[in-house]
């Protein structure tokens, strides 16, 4: 039963395309969370150079190490995380959402998960492709044998664990997709506790920790004491750098985290890597090299500034217009928007695609707990998302009363 939210948007926004061709043109993209900015110039010289290496005798390379080259995953450990880890506890591969589903292949079909509700939908689906769920329940929308962790405007979108069943896996993501909310040091440092009480695995999300400027708030799960012994750290290059449509990724496995008989759970997890992949592309890796040097870095900075700037257009224009309430923003290029007067999410996503032509993410897509809320997206072209603020704002500010 159910089916991945993205493409069921893709549906839609055709069907209304389909139905007003003279609007096709119109239409701007606030939805799906996909960088629009092109590759910058070093960056992509380090994958261009990557594709000439292949052309030539002396430094033409076929099949690589499952895990990783050696010199990215050091970069990674070193300039990522400080020395925090190790590079033989890094694992590259072809992105983020790609590991979600190998850990779960790890995992296994007996596990019980935890996920934030709202969240990203892969953590569920994943988990009922692996036969680790029941029937979904027609009224809450609810699978069986999934622990739905509330994040509300009130408990600050940080679930509260201690106060739910024990999981095996407790996925979070911080910053989080959809809401926007950067979990502070504390927060994730008592949930960490936690989950070593309950002997839980937590698999951290930081796909969008570049986006964090805050002072004090973790970019990295490993930032935390404790973290070494229950976590697993899912990390992506694809908002990171742009490189969506590129594909690469990593996922870090301390080996300090151990199953119960006290072997290590990267073990197995290298298991699943050199059964199932082939290693990330040559190319695409020698592209990451260079959004690890200096040059690279300050590429990135320019980039990642220029959509959080989109977030700031956005979440104005929604903090002008009365009757809605805006979330996130600030630490994540996402904005969460809790509706007026018990609108539903999927009628609002309808209603706002008709009178405006802009594609939003209904909050019920990322589960129950997203109900009466609409996801926007900062990945956009300036103008783009100048012009949909305008839209936004004449379509939704209620007509004066005469």
């Amino acid at each position: 039963a159910g089916g991945y939210l993205f493409p069921e948007i893709g549906r839609r926004r055709n069907a209304y395309i389909e139905a007003n061709p003279d609007m096709a043109d119109r239409i701007i993209s606030l939805g799906i969370g996909d960088t629009t900015e092109p590759i910058p110039e070093h960056i992509l010289s380090g994958l261009v150079g990557g594709a000439s290496k292949l052309g030539k005798k002396e430094t033409y390379s076929g099949y690589g190490a499952e895990q990783g080259m050696g010199d990215l995953r050091e970069k990674i450990a070193s300039k990522l995380y400080n020395g925090l880890i190790n590079a033989d506890e890094v694992f590259v591969s072809d992105g983020a959402k790609c590991d979600i589903m190998r850990l779960q292949q790890m995992f296994g079909p007996t596990v019980t998960s935890a996920v934030q509700d709202p969240s990203y939908p892969v953590y569920v689906d994943t988990s009922v492709m692996m036969g680790q769920t029941g029937e979904q329940n027609p009224e809450t929308m609810q699978y069986d044998n999934i622990v739905y962790m509330p994040c509300t405007a009130e408990n600050g979108f940080f679930p509260d664990y201690s106060s739910l069943p024990r999981a095996d896996v407790v996925y979070l993501c911080s910053p989080n997709n959809p809401t926007g909310a950067a979990a502070t040091k504390d927060q994730l440092e008592d949930l960490i506790k936690l989950c070593k009480e309950r002997g839980s695995i937590l698999v951290f999300d930081a796909a969008y920790a570049p986006f964090i400027r805050s002072e004090g708030v973790p970019k990295s799960i490993f930032e935390c004491e404790g973290a070494r012994d229950v976590a697993i750290e899912v990390n992506s290059f694809s908002k990171y750098a742009g490189f969506t449509g590129v594909r690469l990724g990593w996922t870090v496995i301390p080996s300090d985290l151990t199953w119960k008989d006290g072997t290590q759970v990267r073990n197995d997890f290298n298991r699943v890597m050199t059964t199932a992949f082939n290693g990330a592309s040559n190319i695409v890796q020698q592209g990451g090299l260079a959004c690890l040097d200096e040059e690279g870095s300050k590429e990135i900075d320019i980039l990642i500034d220029y959509y959080l700037e989109n977030a700031q257009l956005l979440k104005e224009t929604m903090e002008a217009i009365d009757g809605y309430t805006v979330y996130g923003g600030t630490d994540a290029p996402y904005i969460f928007v809790k509706l007026p007067d018990g609108q539903k999410s999927w009628d609002a996503f309808s209603d706002i695609l008709e009178k405006t032509q802009v594609v939003t993410i209904p909050g019920a897509g990322f589960g129950p707990g997203g109900e009466g809320y609409l996801r926007l997206s900062a990945f956009a072209p300036r103008d783009s998302v100048v012009e949909a603020c305008k839209r936004l704002k004449e379509a939704l500010v209620p007509a004066p009363v005469a």
